[in-house]
């Protein structure tokens, strides 16, 4: 069996891959501050949820953007299973180029996001990953990852705004029932869900544009994916466990196998 675990800033993601299924997928909090000990707690809720023991985990393969974390987690993989973790970087091989200027500078979870794009959707695509950032990964014609866009993820934007404005709060992150919103709420509601379509879409059509390709593949993952795949008609498809995915590719490629 094998473990993947992606180290967001807003959340960490566990994955438990078993007889070529995902068998268990959560989603906790992260808090940096937390030690070792707290998140084998975590870990350990996890498999026990599946029936499973530390000891039958076979692999374990991590992505991380909290760097206080890494070693957190490669040390819990340490002392609880006996293993030594596979932690995503530039360095790993991916099984595709990674066509940017500085690739060290490449978040570990857009990686994996663009080798499961390339693996499972195929070249040119997009993923659109929405989480505490809206980020897309950009998979050339040429199989390479070439880059993406990192924008203000949609909770924070609102968080930023309702925070320096003594009047304004948040609101549920839908569509109001008119663009032009008759009083605050459906107003907010408007200009950040609205907006945020209006950005995705604009965003996708220059990329697209610059990729020079008719059927470039626009896959969405993260928690408000959903939401916006209603709204957005460039989006293909919805793929909860891309980065899950990524990961359990990227370990099969060093590793043989799972």
């Amino acid at each position: 069996m094998l473990l993947a675990i992606d180290i967001g800033n807003t959340n960490i993601h566990l994955g438990l891959w078993d007889e070529g299924r995902w068998r268990l997928s959560w989603r906790a909090r992260t808090v940096a501050e937390k030690m070792t000990d707290e998140y084998a707690v975590l870990v350990r809720n996890f498999l026990d949820a599946g029936g499973v023991k530390h000891d039958q985990i076979s692999a374990v393969c991590m992505s991380s953007v909290v760097p206080s974390l890494t070693p957190a987690f490669e040390d819990l993989v340490r002392r609880y299973m006996k293993l030594e973790a596979l932690s995503v970087s530039s360095r790993t091989n991916l099984g595709i180029a990674i066509a940017i200027d500085m690739p060290e500078q490449a978040g570990a979870d857009r990686l994996c996001n663009a080798v499961a794009l390339s693996q499972l959707y195929g070249a040119p695509a997009v993923c659109v990953d929405f989480g505490t950032s809206t980020n897309f990964d950009v998979l050339s014609a040429n199989n390479e990852y070439v880059g993406g866009v990192i924008a203000p993820g949609i909770r924070l934007a609102q968080d930023a705004l309702v925070s320096r404005a003594a009047q304004l709060h948040k609101v549920e992150l839908q569509p109001p029932p008119e663009p032009i919103g008759r009083n605050t709420i459906h107003a907010l509601q408007s200009g950040i869900f609205w907006g945020y379509v209006g950005m995705i879409e604009s965003l996708l059509q220059r990329v697209i544009k610059q990729l020079d390709s008719t059927d470039t593949k626009i896959i969405a993952t993260g928690g408000l994916a959903p939401v916006f795949k209603t709204h957005i008609d460039l989006i293909d498809e919805i793929a909860p466990e891309l980065t899950l995915d990524g990961l359990r590719l990227i370990y099969e490629l060093n590793a043989g196998g799972c």
